[in-house]
């Protein structure tokens, strides 16, 4: 099934501003939430096609948010991509490890991302 709705999950008004404009401009429909409990509501909520995950938020961070969100019945369907600044390799395996798809540091390349989107 093709990407169409995307979760942008980002504490960050920046961020959730550039990834939204960047993913608007190429198609996609955006949903934002400003901390992973609002990601993980959101997501069983709207059932997005994708979920763009940040990682440092107050309350529950990106990585419990993504462990929940890939355990979950109504939601472990839902591909998830760790987009961070955190860029250390245990970093990324520690997100690989609780369900994310792919894992890609902050700031985003563009093309990347959309590459990465477009291929799942």
């Amino acid at each position: 099934m093709p990407v169409k709705t995307i979760l942008v999950v980002d504490d960050s008004p920046t961020e959730r501003h550039v990834l939204s404009e960047l993913l608007t401009r190429n198609g996609y429909r955006v949903i934002t939430a400003v901390n992973g409990e609002e990601g993980v509501e959101k997501a069983r909520q709207h059932q997005p096609n994708l979920i763009l995950m940040d990682v440092v938020m107050p309350g529950l961070n990106g990585y419990q948010a993504t462990r929940t969100l890939t355990r979950d019945e109504t939601t472990k369907h839902i591909p998830v991509i760790v987009c961070t600044s955190k860029g250390q390799e245990t970093d990324r395996i520690w997100g690989l490890r609780q369900g994310a798809l792919d894992y890609l540091v902050k700031p985003v390349n563009a093309q990347d991302l959309l590459s990465k989107i477009a291929a799942i």
